[in-house]
């Protein structure tokens, strides 16, 4: 990081900051690796609507889709952190036995490759409403054990109501999920049966049910190198976002403090600039955001070092440093203190601007990141941080 420094421009522009933001931003990415959810289910089970309400869109639309088996396409997230392998129109039967076959050679194939390639969860998808639990989908549940992947059981649509603050679930749902349960199949939890409902229905007085812990029994399969991945595909837990955005955050703030161990002039201020902006695009990175570059780069020019600032040096010393305790007056120098207090309220203040716009719909999101709204709510976060 020390080279890096010495070897940034103190001259940086908005256009250079944008280019730079946008390649550390490629970089946080990459560097989230990938998580791979298998999910099945027979058609009208729900799982487009658990997809999407757990990862918050659309996968299908959004996604870049290929066929893989037979009965089986992938979609891949285009910023590449999340994957899904999804059995359009899955029935029992020879449909069953083909994907059965096709999924073999999948995880043949994956083991042998880098951990991001793996299918890391599976979820099989039984709709409450069917009070049926065929054999046939009992052998397709232990083939899909017996292959090595880590199997969830999720029962979909399951109705549920809230009366007088509490949550009254189905009985009959309740019921055949004890009798699945009864069958000790070889899934996470010795056959524990997660009950959801990912679309309230306002009409028959029904409520979301389910999704935590769905996600947390995935978060107990998953491999430490692919949580990462999750917690930035996932739009259910903001605590485990915000949790691993603090922690990038208290990284950066260490770096900061060491560049500051040798106090610098304010004017030289940039010297942070390319830390921070790593920071920023890690922090970004874990909400998920954005979904294409054109945002990326309206975030980075709109945002944070801009603003009538020519450099951004000169945007730190004379508009970000004035929100520390005290203020720093111009011919001052900056310590290490003053560096990680600083890089500590950016952080925050950004991560405050990525849970703002994570609650936002897509297209509500494009307009807060490319019109002043970003940097307008950018710099009240900051002032808070004090």
């Amino acid at each position: 990081m020390a080279n890096e420094q010495e070897r940034l421009p103190l001259n940086l522009d908005a256009t250079a900051l944008a280019g730079l933001f946008n390649d550390e931003l490629q970089k946080a990415f990459e560097s989230l690796g990938s998580f791979n959810l298998a999910i099945f289910g027979k058609t009208g089970s729900g799982k487009s609507t658990l997809l999407n309400a757990i990862f918050a869109q659309a996968i299908a639309s959004t996604g870049i889709g290929m066929p893989v088996t037979k009965g089986m396409n992938y979609y891949r997230h285009p910023n590449g952190y999340l994957g899904i392998y999804d059995s359009e129109g899955f029935e029992m039967g020879t449909s069953g036995d083909a994907i059965l076959t096709g999924l073999d050679r999948i995880v043949s194939k994956s083991n042998s490759g880098p951990m991001d390639q793996r299918i890391h969860a599976v979820w099989y998808l039984i709709r409450s409403s069917d009070r049926r639990f065929e054999v046939a989908q009992q052998s397709f549940i232990s083939a899909i054990a017996a292959l090595g992947l880590p199997v969830i059981i999720v029962m979909s649509q399951v109705p549920v109501k809230q009366r007088d603050g509490a949550l009254e679930v189905h009985p009959d749902a309740v019921a055949f999920a004890k009798y699945i349960e009864s069958l000790k199949l070889p899934t996470f939890g010795d056959g524990k049966v997660f009950l959801t409902n990912a679309l309230p229905d306002s009409f028959n007085d029904t409520v979301i049910y389910g999704l935590q812990e769905l996600l947390n029994a995935t978060y107990d399969v998953v491999p430490l190198a692919a949580q990462t991945a999750l917690t930035a595909a996932q739009g259910v837990d903001t605590r485990r976002k915000k949790d691993a955005a603090a922690a990038v955050i208290k990284q950066a703030t260490v770096v900061a403090s060491g560049i500051g161990t040798v106090p610098i002039p304010v004017a030289d201020a940039a010297l942070l600039v390319p830390n921070q902006i790593a920071m920023i695009a890690r922090v970004t990175a874990i909400y998920g955001l954005p979904s294409s570059r054109a945002r990326a780069l309206s975030m980075a020019g709109s945002a944070i070092f801009t603003g009538g600032a020519t450099y951004a040096g000169r945007y730190v010393a004379t508009h970000l440093l004035r929100y520390l305790p005290g203020g720093i007056v111009v011919g001052s120098v900056i310590s290490g203190t003053v560096a990680a207090t600083l890089t500590r309220a950016i952080g925050f203040a950004w991560l405050k601007v990525c849970e703002y716009a994570i609650s936002l719909p897509d297209t509500e999101q494009e307009s807060f990141f490319s019109s002043s709204q970003a940097k307008e709510a950018f710099h009240g976060y900051l002032k808070s941080e004090k």
